[in-house]
């Protein structure tokens, strides 16, 4: 099988490498295509952007905000299968069943950074068959862990999983001050690790997210309700996170009067737990 795979980003050139195919590459920028198929070897290739060979398979390895375009450029270069690694997935698997209607047709979502690869891997088949099933195969070979979904389903996670995600942490970035050595607790610990992984990223990517999925008005309306919140607001506004994220202490037993009563006389740490609760609690995104 061989597959051409046009994008020769940090994405594209996953692909390549997660791939057991004949692989060639084709980029706007062809120095990009021919560092991308040097670091994949095994025999990779480079073709022109506008060409019209044709492959078993063709992935669109571009950002969210072209996929659709691509895919209309590249459909007719595919004979068996068309795929994409944009991320996003309902506007794609709509485009590649204008543009290749006889063809096997699938969407994959690496749910991690090329660099961290192997992991998650989101997959929504519109059109499954051997083609897209040989390319499974390579994935799960390579450690990584398919995940069925549907184009909806994922896109609607990914305002969340991401959109919302990394609004909280660049806001958190924007508006936190520094502070001196030692006065770290560690709900501040944990979060400023997160922003520290979040920026050494690349901004036209989270730019991309944040220009496809909504999410990022969900958080500022929160963060909004919270700083106007007077003290009884506030408790019902943490209330309200709580029975989201700690479903466990809204369970009968917490509700006993005897527990109640402990738990308001413990005292309190730095973050806002009581000793009864984990010293590192909360989400780790």
């Amino acid at each position: 099988m061989d597959v051409l795979i046009v994008g020769a980003g940090a994405m594209g050139t996953w692909f390549g490498q997660a791939t057991d195919a004949a692989v060639t590459f084709a980029d706007v920028d062809e120095d990009a295509a021919v560092a991308a198929a040097d670091a994949v070897g095994a025999d990779a290739e480079t073709t022109a952007l506008e060409g019209t060979d044709s492959y078993d398979v063709v992935c669109l390895a571009v950002p969210m905000r072209h996929v659709v375009d691509a895919i209309a450029d590249h459909a007719d270069r595919a004979e068996r299968a068309i795929v994409d690694v944009s991320g996003v997935m309902d506007p794609p698997l709509e485009a590649m069943a204008t543009h290749a209607p006889d063809l096997e047709r699938a969407s994959f979502h690496p749910l991690f950074a090329p660099e961290r690869a192997p992991g998650s891997i989101a997959v929504a088949s519109d059109n499954p068959g051997p083609a897209i099933d040989a390319l499974l195969e390579a994935f799960v070979a390579r450690g990584n862990d398919p995940l069925e979904t549907t184009a909806t389903e994922h896109d609607e996670a990914m305002e969340t999983v991401q959109a919302a995600t990394h609004a909280a942490v660049l806001s958190f970035a924007l508006a936190a001050e520094s502070v001196p050595d030692g006065f770290e607790t560690p709900i501040y610990q944990q979060l400023r690790q997160l922003t520290e992984q979040v920026t050494e990223g690349t901004p036209r990517v989270y730019a991309d997210i944040q220009h496809t999925f909504d999410g990022a008005d969900k958080v500022a309306a929160a963060a909004e309700r919270i700083a106007d919140a007077d003290p009884k607001t506030f408790e019902s506004l943490y209330r309200e996170a709580a029975t989201q994220w700690q479903p466990a202490a809204h369970s009968p037993a917490k509700h006993d009067p005897e527990r109640a009563e402990s738990r308001h006389t413990a005292p309190d740490d730095t973050d806002g737990r009581t000793d009864t609760d984990e010293s590192n609690g909360g989400p780790t995104a």
